[in-house]
C-alpha cells in the first residue's frame, strides 16, 4: 500500500515557515510522498517581470519547514511563477531541488514545462504533471522560452437583456489546439507511469461554487486522456469533488499555508496592489478578517482539506482528511466530533450545490470520496 498525501496552494512570506506548517506536519509526514502547489517564487532578490499585480517573493529559508514536513514534489505551473522572470523561476527550482524536493511544470521550453516528475514507490511509478490554465501570458512557455505548462482558455462575453454595459452571458473554454497539447503529455505520461496526477491550476478566485465550463472541459481531458487523479488549486478557497469516470477531480484545494502581505490595501501598498483590493470588495463582496493581516482571503476558505490517495493493487482510493485554518493562519486538521464537522459540511455544501453526484462519508477522521451509486 502506498499512501499520497496533497495539498493546496503554498504562500510563505516567512524566513521561517515552520510554526505555519507544524500543526500539518506530522499527518503530511505520515504519506509515502506529499505534493503542494507552491504559489510564489522563492528567491533572494528579483525584477518583476509582469504586468499583473505580482506576488512578493518567498524567502528561500521557508522551504526548509516545507521539506521538515515530508514534501517531495511542488507543483510550480500558475499565475505567478514569471514573475521574477526566467532567472528568479529557474532560482526557484534550485532552491526546491536543495532542499531535496523535486519541482514540475516549468521549464526552458514549452516540452520540458510539460515533462512529468516520476516517482517510484514500491515499484509503482507515479507520474505528476503540473499545468497553468490562468494567465499572465507572459508566465507560459514556449519552444523559444523558457516558462510554465500551460492550456490557453478562451472567454467569450455575450450582451444579454435590454442592459447595455450590465452583466453578460460568459462562457469559457479551452483553445483547441491547446487543448491536445496538453492531452498529448498526460497521454505520454500514462504510457511511463501507473498513476498519473494532475494538477491544474485554475478557476474563478475566491468563488466556492461557481466551477467554469472549461475547467470541468480541461479536468475531463485530464481524466480521458489517462489521468488517475486531478488537483485543482488558483481559487485561494475550497471547491467541489467531482467522480468523472470513476477518477476523482479536486476542482479546488483552497488554501493550506498562506500568508502573504502582497494583497494589502494599507499604508506605502503600491497602487497596483490597492486597485486589486478594492476590485475584491466590489467583486467578490468581502474584506479580510482584521485580526488575520496576513491572510486576506475568503472567512469561507478558512475551510481546507488534505487529499489522502491509498494505491492498492486493487486500485486508488481517495479521502479528504478535513483542516481548519486557525487564527495564526496555520492549517490544523480536524476530526469528526469537533470542527471536523463544520469542515465536512461545508466541503458537502459546495460540491452539492456545483452539481456533483459525489458523497463525502467519514471513515474514521478521514471523508472518503465516492459517488452516490457506490
Amino acid at each position: 500500500m502506498i499512501t499520497i498525501h496533497a495539498v493546496g496552494d503554498l504562500v510563505l512570506e516567512r524566513e521561517d515557515a515552520r510554526d505555519l506548517l507544524a500543526p500539518a506536519a506530522e499527518t503530511l509526514r505520515a504519506a509515502d510522498l506529499v505534493i503542494g502547489h507552491l504559489e510564489i517564487p522563492h528567491l533572494h532578490d528579483g525584477v518583476v517581470q509582469t504586468t499583473d499585480v505580482p506576488a512578493l517573493p518567498g524567502p528561500p529559508s521557508a522551504l526548509d519547514a516545507v521539506a521538515e514536513a515530508g514534501f517531495g514534489i511542488l507543483t510550480l505551473a500558475g499565475n505567478h511563477v514569471y514573475d521574477f522572470g526566467a532567472e528568479g523561476m529557474r532560482e526557484t527550482v534550485r532552491h526546491c531541488e536543495a532542499r531535496g524536493m523535486r519541482t514540475v511544470g516549468t521549464g526552458e521550453s514549452l516540452d520540458e514545462a510539460f515533462e512529468p516528475v516520476i516517482d517510484e514507490r514500491d515499484g509503482v511509478r507515479i507520474a505528476v504533471l503540473s499545468v497553468n490554465c490562468v494567465g499572465p501570458r507572459e508566465s507560459r512557455a514556449t519552444s523559444l522560452k523558457p516558462g510554465a505548462a500551460y492550456v490557453d482558455v478562451v472567454t467569450h462575453y455575450e450582451a444579454r437583456n435590454a442592459n447595455p454595459g450590465g452583466p453578460p452571458r460568459i462562457d469559457t473554454f479551452a483553445e483547441p489546439a491547446s487543448l491536445r497539447r496538453f492531452a498529448t503529455a498526460v497521454t505520454d505520461a500514462a504510457t511511463r507511469a501507473d498513476v498519473v496526477i494532475v494538477a491544474l491550476h485554475k478557476g474563478l478566485v475566491h468563488v466556492p461554487v461557481e466551477i467554469a465550463a472549461y475547467e470541468r472541459q480541461i479536468a475531463h481531458a485530464a481524466v480521458d486522456a489517462g489521468a488517475t487523479v486531478v488537483l485543482g488549486h488558483h481559487a485561494h478557497i475550497c471547491r467541489g469533488v467531482e467522480v468523472y469516470r470513476g477518477r476523482p477531480i479536486f476542482h479546488g484545494l483552497g488554501n493550506f499555508a498562506t500568508v502573504t502581505t502582497a494583497l494589502s490595501d494599507g499604508p506605502g501598498a503600491v497602487p497596483e496592489r490597492s486597485g486589486w483590493a478594492r476590485e475584491r470588495r466590489r467583486l467578490f463582496g468581502f474584506d479580510p478578517d482584521p485580526s488575520m493581516p496576513d491572510y486576506p482571503f475568503h472567512p469561507e476558505s478558512r475551510h481546507t482539506a488534505i487529499v489522502e490517495l491509498t494505491i492498492t493493487e486493487g486500485g486508488i482510493d481517495a479521502a479528504l482528511i478535513p483542516c481548519w485554518i486557525d487564527d495564526a493562519a496555520r492549517p490544523v486538521p480536524v476530526a469528526r466530533g469537533e470542527r471536523g464537522d463544520e469542515v465536512a459540511a461545508y466541503l458537502r455544501r459546495i460540491t452539492s450545490e456545483a452539481g456533483f453526484a459525489t458523497e463525502l462519508v467519514w471513515h474514521g477522521d478521514r471523508l472518503v470520496v465516492r459517488t452516490k451509486e457506490d
